[in-house]
């Protein structure tokens, strides 16, 4: 739960500024969306194993997000600057994440 809470405020910080395009919101909810079907549904395999899938997409996709939406240096705000750093902040979490998530994949009986 503090995973997903946790990775939601910095979504939320990280879309203050409208720099990065609507797939970032939406890619980095969603897979939030199934995160806490995985904790409501604590029996199955499969809701934790997609919640796992998308974190690690989401690496992916926040890596080119962020290096393609960076601001040049004349645009770059304190506003801007803040989003940013929360979007890489979280971005920088979520191997850590990844990690809590496999183990609780591995308590649920999972390979």
């Amino acid at each position: 739960q503090a995973i997903i809470l946790v990775h939601w405020l910095l979504t939320v910080w990280g879309c203050m500024n409208n720099m990065f395009p609507a797939s970032y919101p939406w890619g980095n909810f969603s897979v939030l969306a199934v995160g806490i079907w995985a904790i409501v549904q604590r029996d199955s395999l499969d809701a934790i194993m997609m919640f796992l899938t998308g974190l690690l997409l989401t690496v992916l996709t926040d890596i080119i997000h962020i290096s393609v939406f960076y601001p040049s240096r004349g645009y770059l705000t304190d506003a801007r600057r803040f989003s940013i750093g929360m979007a890489i902040f979280s971005l920088l979490l979520k191997p850590v994440s990844c990690y809590f998530v496999y183990q609780m994949y591995r308590e649920r009986g999972g390979e």
